[in-house]
């Protein structure tokens, strides 16, 4: 059974196609560059997509658990906070019992949107990246190696 990669003895562990991460990283990149066309006419850039998209599965969240559920830090999630709240997609309120922790919450106009957004699922996989079942095994794994690199921090 013949593949792509190199006979064992010839393997470079070095070599950039050899590179997991580096197959992982230009798929992002290109897959939310092909984003772009699609989100901008909703005024959404893809970080504040799938900050809504965690949003429509749980509202009314803290900074820090909307930014573990999307994986990123509050440095991040801040400035793009910001920006959906002056969009009016979303308002920001500090805890009365601690003013530290900042709720999320969706604005009426954010939760709208859900329904414009709709149809983003089905004109990306237009694009025909994977076959259907391919891409839910490559989901599944996906899912698998992002939990083992959350455990291991």
């Amino acid at each position: 059974m013949e593949n792509n990669m190199e006979k064992k003895e010839d393997f470079n562990p070095l070599a950039l196609d050899n590179q997991i991460c580096f197959a992982l990283y230009v798929c992002s990149k290109e897959i939310i560059r092909r984003y772009t066309p699609v989100l901008e006419p909703l005024g959404l850039t893809y970080t504040s997509y799938i900050t809504l998209l965690g949003l429509w599965q749980k509202d009314n969240v803290t900074i820090k658990e909307l930014g573990g559920k999307l994986y990123l830090d509050s440095g991040t999630l801040t400035p793009l906070l910001k920006k959906m709240e002056a969009q009016g997609l979303i308002t920001r309120n500090r805890s009365k019992e601690d003013e530290r922790t900042v709720y999320i919450k969706l604005t009426q106009a954010g939760k709208d949107l859900r329904e414009k957004c709709m149809d983003v699922p089905r004109q990306m996989m237009c694009h025909n990246f994977l076959d259907i079942n391919k891409a839910g095994e490559l989901l599944q794994s996906l899912h698998t190696m992002m939990t083992n690199i959350s455990d291991e921090e």
